[in-house]
């Protein structure tokens, strides 16, 4: 007489959902630790060099890119047994309208930001990017996506618009440059419009593979960059020349080979307004190393601005760690 395994002993759906909730919370940590060093990487790229926000950007697309394509080439294969990915049946117009729109967003996002750093130090820049972005992204998740903010996301946007108030009025005149803030709006909306895009793959029943996505958000990216970083200068140059390759190698592997993969993991796992503000962890790690290695000036409104920042992340997380 067999026995069978009650019921009872399978995880719940709400424990299922806690638990892919904790993983994508955990996937956006990494990416948003990773990402936190990468305007800290450009300021060095331009202490070094002549290279500017376009080359760099270019260069961080394809790096990344060929990192991934020599992972993919490496890697088990799939079984043959495993049914295809849901994603290759996807029409191709639509399939192609996403990849363009994701790659494009990418580079918007990455270029604009770079262009931020240089115009007004990295703390500011990537406060006001990553401050400004989960604005963006509640108000796209809500009229796109149809998602409902709840109390956690409430009091995250209410906190970054806080915070965003506290770092530009608070500051003294000269610190936060207008350009620089114009480059970080720019570069916040084209990550809303990623963090829209992922969460739209990643929910839809003919999701995109976060890896595939990835790659082919890198290769559109650098090819949407390509004419912009000739016309700026491709190649570094100089005494710094040997340094910037480096420091190139660095943002490529670490800050995009690595970190991108995991967030389009994520954002398929959390709500877009969720996934926005987790990567608030990002300008707080900025605006640490920027005071403390590259010798910006750490004013009381950058670390009130930066505190405010964290304490959305945390309300956030807790939300989304009991949502089902």
């Amino acid at each position: 007489m067999s026995t069978v395994r009650p019921i009872l002993d399978a995880p719940s759906a709400r424990e299922v959902a806690a638990g892919s909730a904790r993983r994508g919370l955990a996937f956006l940590t990494v990416t948003g630790l990773a990402w936190g060093t990468t305007g800290a990487a450009a300021d060095l790229i331009y202490r070094a060099g002549d290279l500017g926000p376009a080359a760099v950007s270019f260069w961080r697309h394809l790096g990344g890119l060929a990192l991934l394509l020599a992972f993919t080439a490496v890697r088990p294969r799939k079984r043959r047994d495993r049914p295809a990915k849901a994603a290759s049946t996807r029409p191709l117009p639509r399939r192609a309208a996403l990849l363009i729109c994701v790659g494009v967003g990418m580079a918007v996002f990455q270029t604009a930001y770079f262009a931020a750093v240089e115009a007004t130090g990295v703390a500011a820049a990537t406060l006001l990017t990553l401050g400004s972005g989960p604005i963006l992204t509640a108000v796209g998740s809500r009229l796109l996506l149809g998602e409902r903010l709840g109390r956690g996301g409430l009091v995250a946007v209410a906190g970054a618009l806080a915070g965003l108030a506290v770092l530009v009025g608070g500051n003294a005149p000269g610190v936060v440059e207008p350009s620089g803030v114009a480059f970080s709006l720019v570069s916040a909306a084209g990550y809303a419009a990623v963090t829209l895009l992922g969460r739209l793959t990643g929910r839809s029943g003919d999701g995109e593979d976060p890896f595939t996505l990835t790659m082919w958000s890198f290769g559109i990216g650098a090819a949407v960059l390509l004419v912009p970083a000739w016309l700026e200068g491709l190649a570094p140059q100089g005494d710094g020349a040997l340094r910037t390759v480096l420091i190139l190698a660095y943002l490529a592997a670490f800050t995009t080979a690595l970190a991108y993969p995991f967030y389009f993991a994520g954002t398929a796992l959390v709500r877009a307004t969720t996934a926005s503000v987790m990567m608030l962890i990002e300008p707080v790690t900025a605006a640490f190393l920027a005071v403390a290695f590259l010798g910006e000036p750490f004013t009381v409104a950058t670390g009130a601005g930066s505190l405010i920042l964290l304490g959305s992340i945390a309300s956030l997380a807790a939300a989304e760690s009991r949502r089902t």
